[in-house]
Formats: C-alpha cells, structure tokens, sequence
C-alpha cells in the first residue's frame, strides 16, 4: 500500500480508488485521458502575460503585478507550489508598492489545466490573503473547475512521487 501523502485529507473511499488505480497500473493513463498535452508556457516572459492577461480579465480592479516568473526554489517539499509576495516600502513621500508571483517550475511541464490552477491561485491572493470562504469563492469565479483542478494535481504530483514524469 502507498502512501498518499498528497491526497491526505481525502476520504479512504476516493484514497481507495486512487490506490486500485496504482496498484493495477492506470494512473498514467487516467492523467494522459484527461490531460494529454503539457502547456507551451516556458519563459518567464510568456508566463508574465498569460498572468496578467487573466488578471485583467477577472481582477482590474486590483494592483498591477510586477513580476511573474518561474521558480526553481519552490518545490513541494517546502509545501508550496506558488507565492506572491506584496511588498511596501517608502520612498521619500512617495509609498512603492509591488506584487510578485512565483509559481514553482514543477508547472513548467504541466498541464494547461493545471497552470491555470495555479495562476488563479495566486491571483486570488491579490484581493483574499487567507485560504477561507471569500478565497475559494474568487477562485472558483476565475476557473469553475478550480476544486477539480486542484485534485487532480495533486494526482499528478503522486503520479511525480511514484512514476515520474508524465509527458
């Protein structure tokens, strides 16, 4: 029996199913089936767009990003998959404010599904800093199929764990 350590908080019933999975040899193909292709997302630069253009579709309103790039530093281990950071700092009389997204290279070879996921992620963040209701709400409004997103990658990442890559 493996360790699910990404599908922790799931029911043993749906654990059950993803364990009968592994064990009989599907995951790869469950994931191929549904996510064929990886995204053809690869610089920072074409991320930074992809960002923002979802920004400005769903969020305005709210401050401009700074930066988007890809970041080798963030992994799983260190139980992150992106970051934004929102930094303030006073110069003269004026106050400098920036937004920063980093979203972990893991997604470089993803699924656009799962890129997005993240993304909007991370945008949510601009207007929600908690994980609570309103956060869940946003990203939902950004991506209908966010919760479903988010599971199935963390199906990818025990397919990472177990097989290794999938395209």
């Amino acid at each position: 029996m493996t360790t699910l350590k990404y599908l922790a908080g799931y029911s043993p019933t749906l654990t059950n199913q993803v364990q009968n999975l592994i064990d009989n040899g599907k995951l790869t193909e469950v994931l191929l089936k549904t996510y064929p292709v990886p995204h053809d997302i690869r610089t920072d630069k074409a991320l930074y767009a992809y960002t923002v253009g979802m920004k400005n579709q769903f969020l305005r309103q709210s401050n401009p990003l700074s930066k988007v790039v890809y970041d080798d530093k963030i992994d799983v281990l260190h139980q992150a998959l992106g970051l934004h950071t929102f930094v303030s700092r006073a110069q003269g009389n004026n106050l400098k404010s920036k937004n920063e997204i980093r979203i972990g290279s893991i997604f470089k070879t993803a699924s656009p599904g799962f890129l997005k996921m993240i993304v909007v992620h991370e945008l949510a963040h601009l207007r929600e800093k908690q994980h609570n209701k309103a956060f869940y709400k946003l990203c939902e409004h950004m991506e209908p199929e966010y919760h479903r997103l988010e599971f199935d990658f963390r199906l990818y990442l025990t397919h990472l764990d177990l097989v290794g890559k999938l395209y």
